[in-house]
């Protein structure tokens, strides 16, 4: 493949990191097919911050408080959250996360990451899991970073119930999925 001219590769670069904040350097070198200093050097001349810095951004800007929980309940960083409608947060795999052996995530943490999610995302004072429908794509493995986003799907069909469905992400791939039913205590 042909090298982009740097201006087109800029403009590449760009809209890569509009449509994914969450892509790290060495995803954009694959993407862009260039070499990690070059991803460095175009960050730097269009003043884009890396990663850690680009995270820290997002979760400072507003976003509507958690009700349903307390946050330092929630598992993982609430990086989005529009409350009854979506959220997003991060969740990075470190050594208490993961079976010694394999290096590979224990489920119940890309579990708890999806349901936290989806109580934080109801708007009520009370919100529980009524049910969750759960499937493990790939296993999350240490030092990767999950993106769970999660949906509200429908908040008044069932009286006092929300279904909310969440997916889970290391970097493009899926490696969760979980359509949740939470109980809320304002039936809509």
């Amino acid at each position: 493949m042909v090298r982009l001219p740097k201006r087109q590769r800029h403009q590449q670069l760009s809209k890569l990191l509009e449509e994914n904040p969450f892509l790290t350097d060495r995803e954009l070198t694959r993407l862009l097919k260039v070499s990690i200093q070059t991803i460095r050097l175009d960050r730097l001349e269009l003043a884009i911050p890396e990663l850690r810095e680009r995270l820290k951004l997002m979760a400072e800007r507003s976003y509507d408080s958690v009700r349903s929980l307390p946050l330092h309940e929630v598992i993982g960083d609430i990086l989005d959250l529009q409350l009854d409608k979506s959220g997003i947060s991060l969740f990075e795999i470190s050594e208490e996360h993961v079976f010694s052996r394999s290096g590979i995530a224990r489920g119940h943490h890309v579990f708890a990451q999806a349901n936290s999610l989806a109580v934080a995302v109801i708007n009520d004072e009370i919100a529980l899991t009524a049910s969750a429908d759960i499937r493990f794509i790939r296993p999350a493995r240490l030092g990767e970073k999950c993106i769970a986003k999660a949906y509200v799907r429908s908040s008044g069909g069932q009286k006092g119930k929300a279904k909310v469905e969440v997916f889970t992400y290391v970097g493009e791939e899926m490696v969760f999925q979980g359509n949740f039913i939470i109980y809320r205590s304002a039936g809509e």
